[in-house]
């Protein structure tokens, strides 16, 4: 991985005058290209192969205080633009964050132990919905300081003034009127690992506020599950429950999951895993249909290259009646 360090500030308001060295930031670059070979059943897919570049640009600095500020720009999937943060971080209270990208309950949707991908990540479309939280929408994240905490939690709080409307706008731009029937929202996050080596049990919750004439109540979300890593085994439950209260006979009232997971690190260069969701949707007039997927998953690395490959299989696609499976193969460049 090549990286440009320490690059010092030389411009400030268009002049080129140069700053103290106290004032100099660094920035980073890193990023990575993938290459793909996708086989779905059932599907016209036309050219098969596709590829994902991207790039991850950091800066950092410090301020007099000892707060440092982070931002991190990504440019990902042909996007000139695809997520940024601005992350401050404090002696005493922890990481500040305004995210473009995620974080709030997103970091936890899918926390199973995989050799690749997501069991859903894969080529093959399944549309299971998973929770979100205020993910999609620009949004202020406070990751608490482990000083104020016990030893082995942490803690994410966050805050979205609109929580659907689009995420990624320039500075002095809005969002929008976007969904007009969520209005704030918000999402919290524990995570904590105290309880036995190799532990990690993880929960969330979410609330985002719903037009009166839309839903009989805000919606919510939670999550909560672990992972126990033992050896090269890694092990994985997870339960996630979505629930919009909408008014509407035909609409989705609630959106329900049950995630398993295993990997294996055969040695420091192969790993494989296995991985099943179930997703059960429910609308409000009593009607429901489960999803289920399952991915058998394999990834095999060699320096800065890697070859993945999964075989996926899903029931119920997009919540309907059709039956899919997929392949997909990949090559990995990182630098």
């Amino acid at each position: 991985m090549n990286k440009l360090t320490k690059i010092g500030v030389t411009a400030l308001c268009g002049s080129l005058a140069a700053v103290a060295s106290a004032n100099a930031g660094a920035m980073t670059v890193k990023g990575g290209a993938t290459a793909t070979w996708s086989s779905n059943e059932q599907d016209v897919t036309g050219n098969p192969i596709g590829i994902n570049s991207g790039m991850t640009f950091t800066g950092s600095g410090e301020l007099d205080n000892g707060t440092t500020f982070t931002l991190t720009l990504t440019n990902a999937d042909q996007a000139a633009y695809s997520a940024g943060q601005i992350a401050l971080t404090t002696p005493t209270l922890g990481t500040i964050t305004i995210d473009q990208s995620g974080g709030g309950l997103d970091r936890i949707d899918d926390m199973m132990p995989t050799a690749w991908e997501e069991t859903t990540g894969t080529s093959l479309g399944t549309g299971i919905v998973n929770v979100v939280g205020v993910s999609g929408s620009a949004s202020i994240d406070w990751g608490v300081s482990s000083d104020m905490l016990p030893e082995g939690l942490s803690l994410n709080l966050a805050w979205s003034p609109r929580a659907a409307a689009s995420g990624n706008k320039n500075d002095k731009a809005v969002g929008g009127a976007g969904n007009s029937v969520s209005g704030s929202g918000y999402d919290v996050v524990l995570q904590y690992s105290g309880l036995m080596d190799g532990l990690n049990v993880f929960g969330g919750f979410s609330e985002v506020e719903q037009a009166a004439d839309f839903a009989s109540d805000d919606k919510n979300e939670k999550t909560l599950g672990a992972t126990y890593a033992t050896g090269g085994f890694t092990l994985g439950y997870q339960y996630s429950m979505s629930n919009t209260h909408q008014k509407l006979s035909t609409a989705t009232d609630e959106y329900e999951n049950t995630l398993y997971g295993v990997s294996f690190a055969v040695n420091d260069d192969l790993s494989i895993s296995y991985g099943r969701q179930t997703s059960d949707r429910k609308k409000v007039n009593g009607t429901n249909v489960e999803a289920e997927v399952d991915s058998i998953q394999l990834a095999y690395s060699m320096g800065g290259a890697s070859i993945k490959i999964a075989e996926t299989d899903a029931d119920n696609i997009n919540y309907g009646t059709a039956d899919k499976g997929a392949t997909t193969l990949a090559l990995t460049l990182a630098f």
